[in-house]
């Protein structure tokens, strides 16, 4: 009683057949109430009684297996014919797909965060929906602050907002974590802004260092070697005093213009620099709100717009295209 060259004879014939005829011809001959099949289950008494439990077993094993082979056949016999009723040629090569990738801004976003990460920097995240106290009051902006009105604010009740800035996190994280701290937070935000450098929806890192010591040398020195690392060893950076009401001082920082490498052009106005963040030492009304001693700890804080930093790193002159969704400008990344 060959049944490995049963499995095999019956396999070859029910995967050969090219209709449901011949399929149903190998059915019939292997498997039928007449077939070699069943003439194999008749001859288990003939053979020894030690070898009849392994005999019965196989066959019911090849059964089984047998029936899946006849239906996966059913499957494509049927599947072929439709494809022919369709007027498909089966035999034609498939199309190729191309591959997808990741989307620019995720792309800078990534880089943004490897950088910092190598200087020692966790990554931490929080709601985008955002209570007014983390978003606002506990970074200086009370509610009668006239800097609100920098905020074009979607408001989604009097004390929940979309929040405006990932600076909501530096509060979150310091409630819960003793100093030092030293994490960035990047994540969406909204506003109520649309045009070639704006968009409602857009995404930020914010970044924040609190210890013993911390002065603005080693906020500038965190943030040139920063500027350096994304857009050249060569590319000089300055900061320019600003006011934001979470940091006191205040800076903006520029970067040498990447288009024109500081000698003037339209991008930069010709002034041969382009503006990329704010930052700052954290002010000390944001220390007292966490529960922090603004006499023993110092720190700064920063906050970039990811889809600046991209623009500027693909030369990319309207912010809108990276959610146009157009692939033939996706596709360049």
């Amino acid at each position: 009683m060959d049944i490995d060259k049963l499995k095999s004879d019956a396999s070859g014939q029910i995967g050969a057949a090219k209709d449901l005829d011949e399929l149903n011809q190998a059915a019939v001959k292997w498997l039928g109430r007449k077939g070699a099949l069943s003439e194999f289950m008749r001859r288990i008494p003939e053979l020894e009684p030690d070898l009849r439990r392994e005999a019965g077993q196989k066959l019911n094993a090849l059964k089984k297996e047998l029936e899946a082979l006849l239906e996966e056949a059913r499957e494509r016999i049927s599947g072929s014919a439709q494809a022919r009723d369709e007027g498909l040629d089966i035999s034609l090569p498939g199309r190729p797909v191309a591959a997808g990738s990741i989307h620019p801004i995720n792309q800078v976003m990534e880089e943004i965060c490897d950088i910092f990460v190598q200087m020692g920097f966790d990554v931490v995240e929080g709601p985008e929906v955002e209570l007014d106290w983390y978003n606002f009051e506990a970074l200086n902006f009370p509610p009668d602050h006239p800097a609100r009105d920098m905020q074009d604010t979607f408001f989604i009740s009097g004390d929940v907002v979309l929040r405006t800035h990932t600076s909501s996190l530096q509060i979150r994280t310091m409630e819960n974590t003793p100093p030092p701290v030293k994490v960035i937070a990047p994540g969406k935000v909204y506003r109520c802004d649309s045009d070639v450098t704006h968009t409602p929806m857009f995404h930020q890192v914010e970044g924040l260092l609190v210890g013993d010591g911390i002065s603005f040398a080693d906020l500038k020195g965190a943030l040139t070697l920063f500027v350096q690392k994304m857009y050249g060893p060569n590319t000089p950076i300055r900061l320019r005093p600003s006011f934001f009401p979470f940091t006191e001082p205040s800076a903006e920082v520029d970067i040498g213009c990447v288009i024109c490498r500081g000698s003037g052009c339209r991008v930069c106005s010709g002034t041969g620099w382009l503006e990329v963040l704010g930052s700052g030492m954290v002010h000390p009304n944001v220390f007292k709100n966490v529960g922090y001693d603004s006499s023993l700890i110092t720190g700064f804080a920063f906050g970039l717009g990811v889809e600046r930093i991209a623009m500027l790193k693909y030369g990319v002159d309207d912010l809108r295209r990276f959610f146009e969704n157009d692939l033939r400008f996706l596709s360049q990344f």
